[in-house]
């Protein structure tokens, strides 16, 4: 009994450091869950609801948003900078020009600004509205800090350093570790490839003349059968903007099938198909599939995680950038 009281400061504090790990990376650089809870109280329903209303209508905006909250992010920060009209903005590029999604941010933007005017940021909607989307694909829901404030800029030329589809795993993590974000975090955002599409331009060079090795010249880390059917889907000579799903057979639904797809050869991005050919990234795909011999990793739970993690690189708080009256404009 004696040693029980003895041993309870220290026990307390080590049970103490991964809660307050926790709390830090939930509330860190100056964001915090409920920062609307008394200027906006309303702000988080309203946002939700907008995006159930888009997304019945409209199941598209859920991996939009999704893609439009990691291009913002890996752009000066979660700032809303991607929603800036104008002729040579983040907006404008190849990868955020047909984004599905902008609309709902508008609309909530609008709403809000009736409920709680000059109060809720750009920034902070799309980050809310990314979570709803994918809930509503049945993922799991994560607590989001808000209290980020508008950027002023917004670049095209910038948008070169998004992740790409032809990057090496070398290059994928220097990306992302210099936003702060871990090899770890690399294969679970990744995972948000679980819903949407990409454009057969992306992906089509894999298919025809990549290799030499391969009786159907296609990559030869892709699965024969996969490639033919990728092949009558985006011909030669096709249609390079034809939309192919991300996660074959499960393109709707926030789940793990995408991994099973890399496991399987049916990565349709070479930047995605390298998570399961390259070692140092193939074992969390493994652990998030739930291998014998490996640490599990749930992983709904570790996107939200993650999620909460690049939400706050490089976000403006306090006086830094603006609260925008409308998202496509700077005030």
């Amino acid at each position: 009994m004696g040693s029980f009281f003895i041993h309870t400061p220290r026990l307390l504090f080590l049970l103490l450091i991964p809660m307050a790990a926790a709390a830090a990376l939930v509330q860190g650089q100056g964001t915090r869950v409920g920062f609307y809870s008394r200027t906006c109280p309303q702000a988080e329903s309203i946002v939700q609801k907008t995006v159930i209303s888009h997304f019945q209508s409209n199941p598209a905006i859920a991996p939009g948003l999704l893609r439009m909250h990691f291009h913002d992010c890996f752009v000066r920060g979660c700032d809303a900078s991607i929603l800036i009209n104008g002729s040579s903005t983040e907006k404008t590029t190849g990868p955020n020009r047909l984004l599905n999604g902008y609309d709902v941010i508008d609309d909530a933007k609008t709403q809000l600004e009736a409920a709680c005017p000059g109060v809720v940021s750009c920034a902070d909607i799309l980050a809310l509205a990314t979570r709803d989307s994918v809930v509503l694909t049945k993922g799991l829901t994560w607590k989001v800090p808000t209290g980020r404030r508008d950027g002023r800029v917004s670049l095209a030329s910038e948008v070169n350093n998004l992740p790409g589809p032809r990057d090496s795993i070398d290059v994928q993590k220097k990306k992302f570790a210099d936003r702060g974000l871990n090899d770890q975090d690399l294969v679970t955002l990744v995972g948000g490839h679980t819903i949407g599409t990409s454009a057969c331009q992306f992906f089509r060079y894999r298919l025809y003349n990549f290799s030499t090795t391969t009786a159907n010249g296609a990559d030869p880390s892709m699965d024969a059968s996969f490639v033919t059917q990728l092949q009558a889907l985006c011909p030669a000579d096709g249609d390079a903007s034809r939309r192919i799903a991300l996660d074959t057979g499960s393109q709707n639904t926030f789940d793990t099938s995408f991994f099973t797809n890399l496991k399987n050869g049916r990565g349709v991005l070479e930047s995605d198909q390298k998570l399961w050919t390259d070692a140092s990234t193939k074992t969390f795909v493994q652990r998030f599939l739930g291998v014998s011999g490996l640490l599990g990793l749930n992983f709904n739970l570790e996107f939200g995680r993650s999620m909460v993690k690049m939400s706050n690189i490089g976000v403006k708080t306090g006086t830094d950038g603006e609260i925008r009256r409308v998202c496509t404009a700077i005030n």
